[in-house]
């Protein structure tokens, strides 16, 4: 994996792991489910897209820089939740951010494994949704991105844009 794919996935999972404790945090759950919330969001749009992809095991198991970012994020989450209210919105700030990191970071992915075009952007629409609508069904509610408008259309935009610059400006696509 490239540096800079890394490094995108890495803040996705970072601030989808926020988003994961902070939802956790509002609903009073103690520090372990706060923990386990925020790795959950934080990494499994990841872990699906490389299943789908066959990159097994899925980065967010094999490399341990994964379960630190959600760790970290659950633990300043869980510790001072009001540094994190006070800095944005943070449920809505998060999950755009991670959606658009996801987005992206899962579309070159799929590109970089082969897959076509379009199934790579639906995967990249797959990792950008995935932690956000795992967080609201652990949470017992009806996902984000089955009810809010434009959400998932949003990643799929997303998504489709890196594929377009993929293939009319990269050079390996000639």
């Amino acid at each position: 994996m490239s540096t800079l794919l890394l490094v995108l996935d890495l803040i996705g999972t970072f601030v989808f792991a926020l988003s994961g404790a902070t939802a956790a945090v509002k609903r009073r759950l103690d520090v372990f489910g706060v923990l386990v919330l925020s790795f959950v969001v934080g990494n499994v749009g990841g872990i699906t897209r490389d299943l789908i992809i066959g990159a097994v095991p899925p980065a967010a198991i094999s490399d341990w820089r994964y379960l630190g970012v959600s760790i970290l994020a659950g633990m300043i989450t869980f510790w001072w939740p009001a540094i994190i209210k006070r800095l944005w919105s943070p449920v809505l700030v998060c999950d755009g951010a991670g959606l658009a990191l996801f987005a992206v970071s899962g579309t070159q992915q799929a590109l970089a494994y082969g897959l076509n075009p379009v199934m790579a952007a639906l995967l990249g629409m797959l990792s950008g949704i995935g932690g956000g609508m795992a967080r609201d069904v652990l949470l017992a509610e009806i996902p984000a991105g089955l009810r809010t408008d434009l959400y998932a259309v949003a990643a799929l935009a997303g998504a489709a844009v890196v594929v377009i610059g993929n293939c009319c400006i990269s050079p390996q696509s000639r």
